[in-house]
């Protein structure tokens, strides 16, 4: 049995006791993956071509009715969950004689949308690369290759990391446990929607319609990438979110800034003062009260950060940066709440410049929640802090009366937001999740309290009221959300260990 090799927490929570034939489990899903591994591809290569964007209803649907046939065609009882303008969620369900627990699998198969013309190849066309992009690697023809393929290589496509390699992982994990004669020690349910990149907004519905078909005792998050060291990674929480698009404006024309700078206010001026008002160098929220109704860290979330091995030095070469905004670690910050400037404009730039006042500056706003704050409440401090400024906000375009009797005009624009969660690292559930990932891995789980990024677990939280951890298996350099995505071939054999593990080693 592989023991935890991490300090402090890391190393309490993984107490948990897992079957003495765990390793053994492992070498025989790993020797199933290897002879199946271009059956797995074969059919990771088949989903990854549906156009599976929210907006785009017929490849959504598409894809979700492929996944349907597939968990149909391993015995799982199936049904595809709708509402009106929604993607289907699809759903699956299968009982395991003598289980006394029931773990719903979520994971999403919708992706971001894609600019074709920024990508190496067509973002729906799977190709796979001897390495990442950059790297003197090179295409590489692995239906004509013969196993085993290399654990360097990546497959590039969109939602390769976000999210399908989830439910690939699920699949051929189900797969090599039924091989070998392995049933699952849990009743499983599964939960795939297809909008979560357009913020979810029908799953609550979806759920609440079917709430009594999805009881469970613990919800496993299929999303997100494992630890920037490539060791395997739990998560507890994620942070929630609200944005802004926010206008400033000027004058009623552009103006000579030869003659008119120093007098006619600049929009673009203002903007970087508010910025600067806002956010600290640091990145440290300035807004009164912000920081008042943040939950304080407990100890178990506090040790289990300093378990966690250090990546700052490495993050730094990889992004090409002399220092970070922050001394405090990556977690550390993560932890806090943020501010973040998505993007600025106002004008023109280089050899489109003109010596001018601009008329507006643009500035886009995310806002990184931490439990207990909620996005109503950051609104209305938000809110009170441009009024405590002498702003006046406004919700069009302000005509020539509103212009001459305010000096400082803000446009805001605000879009919909939700609450973090953070759920018990220390639960018998919890517990037994993290010791059968490690009963997966060779290396020391980490164990983290929250994602850096915004998942709506608020959602499952408010429905179910139910025990939530996530279980992220792509690479941390997948590129998700932007052009080139891609997932590590290793991570993609070490994810079917790790489901394989969750669905067959599961129990407390």
């Amino acid at each position: 049995m592989k023991t935890a090799r991490a300090a402090g927490l890391g190393a309490a929570l993984l107490c948990c006791t897992v079957s003495a034939h765990a390793d053994d489990l492992q070498k025989q899903v790993d020797g199933w993956r290897a002879a199946h591994e271009t059956q797995i591809l074969t059919q990771f290569d088949t989903l990854l071509r549906f156009h599976s964007v929210a907006a785009e209803p017929q490849g959504t649907a598409a894809a979700g009715a492929w996944l349907q046939t597939e968990l149909k065609a391993r015995g799982f009882q199936t049904e595809l969950l709708t509402v009106p303008n929604a993607p289907p969620v699809v759903f699956g369900a299968l009982n395991t004689p003598g289980a006394t627990r029931t773990v719903v699998f979520y994971a999403h198969y919708d992706g971001q949308p894609v600019t074709p013309s920024q990508w190496a190849t067509p973002p729906f066309d799977p190709v796979m690369r001897s390495g990442p992009l950059g790297s003197g690697e090179h295409v590489v023809d692995w239906k004509k290759e013969k196993p085993p393929y290399g654990a360097e290589w990546r497959l590039y496509g969109r939602s390769t990391g976000d999210d399908k390699i989830s439910e690939l992982t699920f699949l051929a994990a189900f797969d090599a446990l039924k091989a070998i004669g392995k049933k699952p020690s849990v009743n499983i349910k599964i939960v795939w929607e297809g909008e979560e990149e357009a913020g979810s907004p029908h799953l609550q519905d979806i759920l609440r319609k079917n709430a009594d078909k999805l009881s469970s005792d613990l919800w496993l998050i299929g999303d997100g990438p494992v630890h920037q060291s490539r060791r395997p990674l739990i998560y507890f929480g994620a942070r929630g979110t609200i944005g802004l698009d926010a206008t400033i404006y000027g004058p009623i024309k552009a103006l000579h800034d030869g003659h008119y700078g120093n007098w006619v206010p600049n929009p673009a001026a203002m903007a970087a003062e508010l910025i600067s008002e806002m956010r600290a160098p640091d990145g440290r929220v300035l807004i009164p009260g912000f920081m008042d109704d943040v939950r304080p860290e407990t100890k178990a979330e506090r040790d289990a950060i300093a378990a966690l091995p250090p990546v700052e030095d490495e993050l730094k070469k990889e992004f090409q940066i002399a220092q970070a905004e922050t001394k405090d670690s990556l977690m550390d910050a993560i932890m806090r709440p943020a501010l973040n400037i998505r993007g600025i404009r106002a004008g023109k730039v280089a050899g489109e410049a003109a010596n001018a006042i601009p008329v507006d500056a643009e500035v886009s706003i995310d806002f990184r929640l931490v439990p207990n704050q909620t996005p109503q409440r950051v609104r209305a401090q938000m809110e009170a802090f441009l009024r405590a400024k002498g702003w006046t906000i406004v919700d069009k375009t302000p005509d020539e009366a509103t212009r001459l009797a305010h000096p400082k005009i803000i446009k805001i624009d605000w879009e919909d937001g939700y609450a973090a969660l953070r759920s018990d690292m220390a639960s018998p559930s919890a517990r037994a999740v993290i010791a059968a990932a490690q009963s997966a891995s060779d290396q020391p789980v980490a164990v983290v309290p929250t994602l850096g990024g915004s998942v709506p677990l608020y959602v499952f939280d408010e429905i179910f009221h139910t025990p939530l951890v996530g279980l992220p298996v792509a690479n941390h350099d997948d590129n998700q959300h932007a052009a080139n995505e891609n997932i590590r071939l290793q991570n993609v054999w070490d994810g079917i260990d790790v489901y394989a593990a969750m669905i067959g080693e599961l129990n407390w």
